[in-house]
């Protein structure tokens, strides 16, 4: 009998130890929309592999890539109701919600690297009260994922200037994006990254508007044969992981998982510059013209953008009015 007790207690001390192990092991699925092999897929591995490496194995990361589980417009609703731990979106994705994000794709305001550091800065007054707006929808922001600046791409030649989308249909990414485009005279037609290709195969657009190194990893030099760079737009997305969830993690998992998604994003950030310029020349290597545009011809995209200014500003109300004064304020 008392060997019997014993081994009872044996077995009831492993069970809880094992229980105790497993409460202690933390798994997190996030979904992306691009292909691993892009460099936010990429981004997301590093990630992982930081996380895993820092917590010894106490958490563990499952990446579910092309849009396997939801597409871009899916995960803001994925996330914040809880049927994914984490995702990664185009910030975009958010206005509906909170529409002052629509800052980064205002024409030509954060039109380059430094403003956009400068802007995207953990806790800066452009980021921060943008992070605290998105967190009231379920999902904390964890970190921003640079994907460079907005081209167009088109067939037949490069879109110079306003004139030449009059009446052509525009694939955008987001509203701020699509109110530019008819300012200019185009037609915008809202396309998720995953089903470019086939829009731009099939013609259901006319021109394309995407980051460059999406042309890249998508292979777009096979349906376009024409980049315009235009920086009108910063394109950042976001890895945001669900509120509740996080909340009920123990702290010492949060603070390897916030080590792990700083590591992540000061990597992608500071390979930005590298990774354009490869996809740049992977386009011009698979047979893309790639145009830049003159002085004059960015001046006349900024003569018809103005009353993008003055519908942003409307939509996106007290906090829309407070990041544009601070977006604009960095270039003091």
């Amino acid at each position: 009998m008392k060997l019997f007790r014993l081994a009872a207690g044996v077995a009831a001390g492993l069970a809880l130890t094992v229980s105790a192990a497993m409460a202690e092991t933390t798994t997190l699925r996030i979904t992306l929309q691009l292909p691993l092999k892009s460099h936010l897929g990429e981004n997301l591995s590093v990630f992982k592999s930081k996380v895993e490496e820092i917590s010894k194995g106490d958490i563990a990361v499952e990446i579910y890539d092309s849009a396997q589980l939801y597409k871009d417009n899916e995960v803001p609703e994925a996330v914040g109701s809880g049927s994914i731990e984490m995702g990664v979106a185009s910030l975009t994705r958010y206005v509906g919600d909170v529409p002052a994000v629509d800052l980064f794709y205002l024409p030509f305001l954060l039109n380059s690297e430094d403003l956009v550091r400068k802007a995207v800065a953990p806790g800066s007054p452009v980021r921060a009260p943008l992070d605290e707006a998105i967190a009231e929808t379920g999902a904390k922001v964890l970190w921003w994922q640079a994907y460079g600046g907005s081209v167009l791409l088109s067939n037949g030649g490069p879109i110079r200037t306003p004139a030449d989308l009059e009446g052509k249909k525009v694939r955008v990414f987001g509203k701020t994006l699509g109110e530019w485009i008819k300012a200019a005279g185009g037609a915008p037609t809202l396309i998720s990254g995953s089903e470019q290709y086939i829009a731009y195969q099939r013609g259901t657009v006319d021109v394309g508007m995407t980051g460059v190194s999406g042309v890249r990893s998508r292979r777009l030099w096979e349906v376009m044969d024409t980049i315009t760079v235009t920086n009108n737009a910063d394109i950042e997305f976001i890895v945001v992981v669900n509120e509740d969830f996080w909340n009920g993690l123990p702290e010492q998992h949060r603070d390897w998982i916030t080590e792990a998604a700083l590591f992540a994003e000061k990597d992608v950030r500071d390979r930005m510059t590298a990774i354009e310029t490869e996809a740049y020349d992977a386009a011009r290597s698979n047979g893309m013209t790639v145009y830049e545009l003159s002085d004059a011809e960015v001046e006349a995209w900024l003569a018809a953008a103005q009353p993008v200014y003055d519908q942003y500003l409307a939509d996106s109300g007290a906090l829309g009015e407070k990041v544009l004064a601070a977006a604009r304020a960095l270039r003091n």
